[in-house]
C-alpha cells in the first residue's frame, strides 16, 4: 500500500498549490490514500466547508486538524457530519466532531487517529492513553491494512515518545504544527515510519507561513499588530511518501518530498 501525507495547508498559497499539483503526485507515485493536515488551510487559521470539499474533490482522502482546526466558526456547521476531517482525539469528550475513522478505500482499511501533544500546548487529555483506547485489539495487516497517526504537537520530543511507544503497532506516525519540516524521515526498529515534523504546504518567504513583515513588527515591539496575513508567494509542498507491507502493516520505506517554491529541494 502507498500512502502520502502532506504536511499542514496554509492559507490560499498552500491549498491552490496542493490542488494544482495534487494529480501530478497522484500520477507519479499512485498512492493508495492521501491525507493532509488542513487546520490553517482558512486564511492560516482553521478550516470551512467550501475548503474542504475542495480538497476532496482533488483526491485527498482525509484532512486531520490540531490547535486550530475551530478557529473557523463555519466548521461547527459540519465537522459533526464530515468523517473525514478529524480533530484532536484527545480533547473532551464532547467536543464537536471525530477524533479518528476507519476509512476503506480499495478494499483496504485505514485507520486514522489525529491527536494532539500536551508539551507547550493546551492542557488535553493524555495522547497516549488516548491513541491506546483507540487502537487497542487492532491488528494492522489483519484487523485493519494501515494505521496513521498525526501528532499535532509543538516538541519533538513528545513526538518521538509517541513514535517510540506505538513503534510496530502502527504503519505511520507524522508530527505536524511546527510548520518546519524536520530531517529524521525513518522506519524505526519495530518496523513503524515517523518523520518528527512533516513541515507546511505553503510560502516559506514568509514567518511559519504568516507575511514576514507584520510577524516581524510582533515580535520586535511585543505590542498588538493588526493586519497579519498569510504569505502569498510560491508554495513549497512538504509530504512522506510511503510504502506498507500489506502482509504485516509495516512500513517498507518512506521518502521525504519537498518540492516548489523557496524550500524545494527534492522532486
Amino acid at each position: 500500500m502507498k500512502i502520502l501525507f502532506f504536511g499542514d495547508i496554509f492559507g490560499r498559497s498552500g491549498r491552490d498549490a496542493l490542488i494544482k499539483e495534487l494529480s501530478y503526485f497522484k500520477k507519479k507515485f499512485s498512492p493508495d490514500f492521501i491525507l493532509a493536515n488542513g487546520e490553517n488551510a482558512s486564511h492560516g487559521r482553521g478550516i470551512s466547508q467550501s475548503i474542504c470539499n475542495e480538497l476532496f474533490s482533488a483526491g485527498i482522502d482525509v484532512i486531520t486538524g490540531g490547535n486550530h482546526i475551530f478557529d473557523n466558526n463555519d466548521v461547527f456547521n459540519f465537522i459533526d457530519e464530515e468523517k473525514r476531517l478529524l480533530r484532536p482525539n484527545n480533547y473532551p469528550i464532547d467536543t464537536p466532531g471525530n477524533g479518528y475513522g476507519i476509512y476503506e478505500k480499495n478494499q483496504k482499511k485505514i485507520l486514522v487517529v489525529n491527536i494532539m501533544g500536551r508539551v507547550f500546548m493546551q492542557p488535553l487529555d493524555d495522547p497516549f492513553e488516548s491513541i491506546r483506547k483507540v487502537i487497542n485489539g487492532k491488528v494492522i495487516g489483519k484487523d485493519v491494512s494501515a494505521i496513521i497517526i498525526d501528532i499535532h504537537c509543538e516538541a519533538t520530543s513528545e513526538k518521538m515518545a509517541i513514535g517510540h511507544e506505538f513503534d510496530g503497532k502502527t504503519s505511520l506516525i507524522v508530527g505536524t504544527h511546527t510548520h518546519i519540516p524536520t530531517a529524521d524521515a525513518r522506519i524505526l526498529s519495530n518496523g513503524t515510519a515517523f518523520i518528527s515534523d512533516l513541515g507546511m504546504c505553503g510560502d516559506y518567504d514568509s514567518i511559519i507561513g504568516m507575511d514576514k513583515n507584520k510577524a516581524l513588527e510582533r515580535f520586535k515591539k511585543k505590542t498588538p499588530v493588526r493586519g497579519i496575513h498569510p504569505a502569498t508567494g510560491e508554495a513549497s509542498l512538504s509530504c512522506v511518501f510511503v510504502e506498507i507491507d500489506e502482509k504485516t502493516g509495516l512500513a517498507k520505506s518512506i521518502k521525504q518530498i519537498i518540492t516548489g517554491g523557496s524550500l524545494e529541494r527534492v522532486s
